[in-house]
């Protein structure tokens, strides 16, 4: 092994010492009335799941407050419709635990939350988070086991919310362009990029 390769814990504590006061104390086990208050401003959030063939982080996103709070150690996410890998929802049947990553726009605090996570099927609660009629074929629902705020550098470093810095139209690959890259044109790129804001519109929930 390379001497340049740090391989054990005391290899990295001795490079980064021990953390403030700060970084410890915010750590609960419960969702507290100010961990509340950024949950139900996240419009936003990445799922972190773990299971036998590897991890998996998925972007959740709906309205300002998505991930409902049932109280304050469980929390409640609606599973919307997308691709059906369902590769987050696999692995929860193998490893229940789960890690939660909020982000509010324009604001630099995340939050972050890990816990244990159970699909639910329940038909009323399941109605419960029906949009123009359509609800989520299933919920997780989360037994909070950690919360804890990120401080704004990574936000900071990234100007992540300024629009200076934001894409434009053809800056990065479409979808298409990267499906008919992968697939030796198989897939037309063109027409799945055409088609997708039509398909889009009839299915987000």
């Amino acid at each position: 092994m390379s001497a340049n390769i740090v391989a054990t814990i005391e290899q990295l504590e001795a490079i980064y010492g021990a953390p403030a006061e700060p970084s410890l104390v915010k750590q609960v086990a419960r969702l507290t009335p100010e961990y509340r208050a950024i949950i139900e401003a996240s419009p936003f959030a990445a799922l972190a799941t773990s299971g036998p063939e590897g991890l998996d982080c998925s972007p959740r996103g709906d309205g300002r407050g998505f991930v409902r709070i049932a109280d304050d150690r469980t929390l409640i996410l609606p599973d919307r419709k997308g691709n059906n890998r369902i590769d987050s929802l696999r692995n929860v049947l193998r490893d229940p635990r789960v890690a939660l990553l909020f982000l509010v726009p324009g604001a630099g605090v995340t939050l972050r939350v890990n816990g244990r996570a159970e699909i639910s099927v329940d038909p009323d609660l399941l109605a419960s988070f029906a949009v123009d009629g359509a609800a989520p074929r299933t919920a997780l629902v989360i037994a909070v086991e950690a919360v804890y705020f990120q401080c704004a550098r990574a936000v900071i470093r990234s100007k992540l919310w300024d629009p200076a810095g934001f894409v434009a139209p053809g800056d990065i690959p479409t979808p298409g362009r990267i499906l008919a890259a992968i697939t030796d044109v198989r897939i037309d790129g063109e027409a799945y990029d055409r088609a997708w804001p039509a398909k889009a519109a009839t299915t987000l929930w």
